[in-house]
């Protein structure tokens, strides 16, 4: 190892890629769809590491290394050993943002490495680099997200990243859905204190938001704001964008919400609430295994313990009914994994 740890730098960092990404992502980055595996930037610990920090999943971290620091939230994993930290390779300045020693924008999670590599291969070493990581202490927060045309989806992207250029924390992704081919953006934000309004009205124009009533509630005083755009009949209809910012808890129902399609008409004001307790019972997805289907987990566990036989046989049998791992061939492994618990559940 070319760089060893110590009592500034206590962490191992190692980097690696994501199942339905690839290399810089400038093709599959730009495939909403491709998200849903692994929606937004992030650093993974063991969750002893996180139990002993005090540190909840989702929580921002400040992740120092000897050539620059970014922010990111956090995600719990058992596949990191404690004293380690993974980042998947392929968030880029697009994605991220970071500062270098310098004070220049870091160019992506690649480089906080150290730039040694094998004198003979050229190969470098990305799989170990000396770092430590600290809560980044940004209490105000954004979450927006909305369905856009797939013309201007891009473009959409790039203006909120300059919009948002110089936030302690921004990140803008791409979100799809098959088989309806519905495609949006993703945006979360933190800095110091409440963006001001101008630049709020800003993000909702981009988002499309103001194109339509609004369900509102704004507190500038404290820094709380949060913008609903329902559309379809009363009673079905559908969250198509929505803002929220400064205590942005109801992001952990609103966000499924929006993203699945689920009927919200009947919530109401109740959408406006700061409260991480969704105002009624919500069905869950889990997380999206298949891309390709648009398959969550929770569908894959309910359809599997319902069937006979083999793990094989159950995994066939799953593939006939969901087409899950038909395609691509890329959740495989992850099918294979939930038919054998469902066989040992069973």
């Amino acid at each position: 190892m070319a760089e060893q740890r110590d009592t500034r730098f206590p962490l191992s960092l190692t980097t690696g890629r994501q199942r339905d990404q690839w290399h810089g992502m400038s093709r599959t980055g730009t495939l909403g769809r491709l998200f849903g595996q692994a929606a937004e930037p992030a650093i993974e610990l063991h969750p002893q590491e996180l139990a002993r920090r005090g540190w909840q999943a989702g929580e921002l971290l400040r992740v120092r290394s000897r050539r620059g620091e970014m922010v990111l939230p956090v995600q719990a994993s058992d596949a990191v050993a404690p004293a380690q930290a993974f980042i998947a390779m392929h968030w880029g300045e697009e994605f991220v943002s970071g500062r270098a020693l310098d004070g220049s924008t870091l160019t992506g999670v690649n480089a906080l490495t150290t730039p040694a590599c094998c004198p003979t291969s050229k190969q470098p070493e990305l799989k170990h680099a000396a770092v430590r990581i600290d809560s980044a202490a940004l209490p105000w927060q954004l979450l927006a997200a909305a369905w856009l045309p797939a013309e201007v989806l891009l473009q959409r992207r790039e203006a909120l990243q300059t919009l948002l250029r110089g936030c302690g924390y921004c990140s803008v992704r791409p979100c799809g859905r098959e088989p309806d081919g519905r495609v949006g953006l993703v945006l979360r934000a933190a800095e110091r204190q409440a963006l001001e309004g101008a630049r709020l009205q800003a993000i909702e124009a981009l988002l499309d938001l103001p194109s339509a009533p609004l369900l509102r509630y704004a507190d500038a005083q404290r820094g709380q704001h949060r913008a609903m755009r329902l559309e379809g009949d009363t009673g079905q209809a559908a969250l198509q964008g929505f803002v929220l910012a400064g205590d942005i808890r109801a992001g952990a129902w609103v966000l499924p919400l929006w993203r699945d399609a689920q009927p919200a008409g009947s919530f109401g004001a109740r959408l406006l609430a700061a409260s991480a307790e969704p105002p009624a019972v919500m069905p869950s997805r889990g997380a999206q295994v298949c891309s390709c289907f648009d398959v969550g987990e929770t569908q894959i566990r309910a359809t599997l313990a319902a069937l006979q036989g083999s793990a094989e046989a159950r995994l066939a049998q799953l593939q006939q009914q969901l087409r899950c791992g038909t395609h691509c061939g890329a959740c495989k492994p992850a099918l294979h994994v939930l038919a054998g618990r469902s066989l040992e559940a069973a």
